[in-house]
């Protein structure tokens, strides 16, 4: 049985892709959970419409990627926050502190593209990657500093 799927699926193949598979499996697992159609010559040929005009989508996307990209490029973020004798914070550097300085320039991206392993917990500087489309990454420097010492 052929069938085109609707998503991707492991070890199958991916959106788009006409495929063929036993025909229970088809039938009893890809097709009610909406993971695939049955691949008839109407469904195919809506199936490569659907391909091309998501082809151009990512194409507009990677391209408008790339210039943020750019713009990004540019920037150092720095954040203070308070901090003990040996350099280390009492709060943490979160993806979401980078995220919130970066809508301060004008540049609104999703907390979950800035790829922060673990919050940062000490002062110094930092390489940060940006994931702003699966085939553009691109590193911003994060620098942490102290926060002056308020007079009394």
């Amino acid at each position: 049985m052929k069938v085109i799927l609707k998503q991707d699926v492991e070890k199958l193949g991916k959106t788009g892709d006409v495929v063929k598979v036993a025909p229970g499996y088809g039938r009893n697992y890809l097709i009610p959970r909406n993971l695939a159609i049955e691949a008839t010559p109407g469904n195919i040929k809506v199936a490569e419409m659907e391909k091309i005009s998501q082809a151009r989508r990512d194409h507009r996307e990677k391209e408008s990627a790339t210039l943020l990209a750019r713009d990004i490029v540019k920037l150092t973020v720095t954040i203070q926050r308070k901090s003990g004798e040996e350099g280390s914070l009492y709060g943490s550097v979160t993806a979401l502190d980078i995220a919130d300085f970066l809508v301060g320039h004008k540049i609104d991206i999703d907390k979950r593209k800035i790829q922060l392993e673990e919050p940062i917990k000490t002062l110094g500087e930092y390489q940060v990657p940006i994931r702003l489309h699966r085939e553009v990454t691109v590193p911003i420097k994060v620098i942490v500093e102290p926060e002056p010492e308020a007079a009394t």
